[in-house]
């Protein structure tokens, strides 16, 4: 995870652009295309964080903890978001979204299963 540009690519997103501690993400979901600025935060508990600062969200964080599990680590991702209903449209409600989000962070965890493993 520390390693942000590889990391935020392996969810799948079309382009990801990480300059300092902000991102440009670009993903194209169903007919949209998704263009995000997000911030990286530090936050003491959490190995990752990160905030929405421009796009369809009116606020999204997603956080990142990891805890030593049996000889490894287990890793929790939470993203919390709400939509700009106005810049989103009819097309993008909360159910797809969070389909998306799901598989775009089940993609993250499985690229960091086979990092580890190497």
């Amino acid at each position: 995870m520390a390693d942000v540009q590889p990391f935020m690519k392996a969810t799948g997103f079309d382009e990801v652009d990480v300059d300092d501690r902000t991102m440009h993400i670009q993903n194209r979901v169903g007919i949209a295309t998704i263009e995000l600025t997000l911030e990286l935060v530090d936050v003491d508990e959490y190995a990752l964080a990160y905030e929405h600062r421009e796009g369809i969200f009116e606020t999204m964080t997603t956080t990142y903890t990891v805890e030593p599990n049996d000889g490894g680590s287990e890793v929790t991702v939470r993203t919390e978001f709400e939509i700009d209903v106005a810049l989103a449209g009819g097309f993008l409600d909360a159910t797809v979204i969070k389909r998306q989000r799901k598989k775009e962070l089940k993609a993250q965890l499985d690229w960091l299963e086979t990092v580890e493993a190497a």
